[in-house]
């Protein structure tokens, strides 16, 4: 071995380049050259690769918030957005060129660092032919076959400093005090912050809500004398009714697979909220507060090991595999059963039915813990 590639594809998230720095030292000390792809899947389409080892802009980045290669977004290489010279716009199938673009510069492994839909990406450009070897990164904590992706804990760090400021707030003028988080499909954010934060209700994707049961438990703290309540809610979650709030958002492209984006549940919880109770109710939205900045101390050691590990699983020809960590432990699993069902070959998208989404189950610890202390989760 001795040439490897790493791209960031996806949201960022504090601990891009601390991954990217182990992986780049364990390379460094078998004597083998790193590469970065820049802005992810759109570099390796593009064939834009820099040199990183011995590169000024890979030095002091661990603390560092970001990626210093870039991320793309809905960059799906079996489905690109193509825009020609008469202002037409096509969706074509470049993975073929993808493959030539790593054999051409000779690299022995390409390190994908991202979530569901960056290592379905993977485990398809894998079956054609590229040596990979992904890392579990997403705010959401939901990839599969791993306890925890880096990124996460910084983003709970975020939202339970959020909350202390808030519940100052709540307490002072008697209100409600709503923060919405990240979570379209898991809970995790909203579960552990609303722990750390010492929230009062949470409301997660994977237990649909009742707002009559929060509000019942906000006037049981009123009959105790405590006149404000602190409710989490994950953007993904929905009431009883099934119903989830979108919007359409400027720019997202439909034909890339994403045609909404989570978002406004906070702002609808509150105002139910100041009905049911007649207390005042505010909403604040962390958005991406929870994704940038430095990484805490706990997502720079995550990351390190993280790093380390894939390097030596590619030393080791261990390739179309996912750096995971299982009951503690660093090891892997392969892409396969991180893809779940969603076995087509260049689908438009992850985070379908079909895939294989790591979600807040009714025995989890965390779960329990929050019912154990009195956290309503609006069932």
């Amino acid at each position: 071995m001795k040439k490897i590639a790493i791209l960031a594809n996806g949201g960022d998230v504090a601990g891009f380049n601390a991954v990217i720095r182990a992986i780049m030292r364990t390379a460094g000390t078998h004597g083998i050259e790193s590469y970065g792809y820049i802005e992810g899947y759109k570099g390796l389409v593009e064939n834009n690769y820099i040199r990183l080892d011995n590169n000024p802009i890979a030095s002091g980045i661990l603390p560092k918030g970001g990626s210093i290669i870039g991320s793309s977004t809905n960059t799906i290489v079996f489905h690109y957005k193509v825009q020609h010279e008469d202002g037409t716009v096509t969706y074509e199938d470049l993975s073929d060129r993808c493959v030539q673009n790593v054999k051409d510069a000779g690299f022995d492994c390409v390190f994908t660092l991202g979530g569901d839909s960056t290592q379905k990406s993977a485990r398809d450009l894998f079956i054609k032919g590229i040596n990979i070897i992904g890392v579990p990164k997403t705010i959401d904590n939901d990839v599969a076959c791993t306890d925890i992706t880096f990124g996460y804990n910084t983003a709970v760090s975020v939202a339970a400093e959020a909350l202390d400021r808030l519940h100052t707030t709540a307490e002072t003028h008697n209100r409600i005090m709503v923060l919405e988080v990240m979570g379209r499909d898991a809970g995790w954010i909203a579960l552990e912050s609303a722990i750390a934060g010492g929230a009062d209700a949470v409301l997660i994707p994977e237990i649909p809500f009742d707002l009559t049961k929060v509000a019942e438990s906000i006037e049981k703290r009123r009959a105790r004398g405590k006149n404000f309540s602190v409710v989490v809610v994950s953007e993904g979650a929905k009431s009883k009714e099934g119903i989830v709030e979108t919007h359409k958002e400027e720019g997202i492209d439909s034909q890339s697979g994403i045609s909404v984006k989570f978002g406004g549940i906070g702002q609808k919880v509150a105002k139910e909220l100041e009905k049911l109770t007649g207390l005042e109710a505010r909403c604040t939205v962390l958005g991406y507060m929870q994704r940038g900045g430095t990484p805490t101390a706990f997502d720079r050691v995550l990351s390190t090991k993280y790093g380390a590990k894939a390097m030596e699983l590619a030393l080791e020809g261990k390739f179309g595999v996912l750096t995971v960590i299982k009951d503690g432990k660093l090891s892997s699993v392969p892409l396969e059963e991180v893809v779940g069902q969603n076995k087509e070959i260049g689908a438009v998208q992850g985070g379908t039915a079909n895939s294989n989404i790591r979600r807040v189950t009714m025995d989890n610890e965390l779960l329990i813990t929050a019912r154990d202390i009195g956290i309503c989760l609006g069932d």
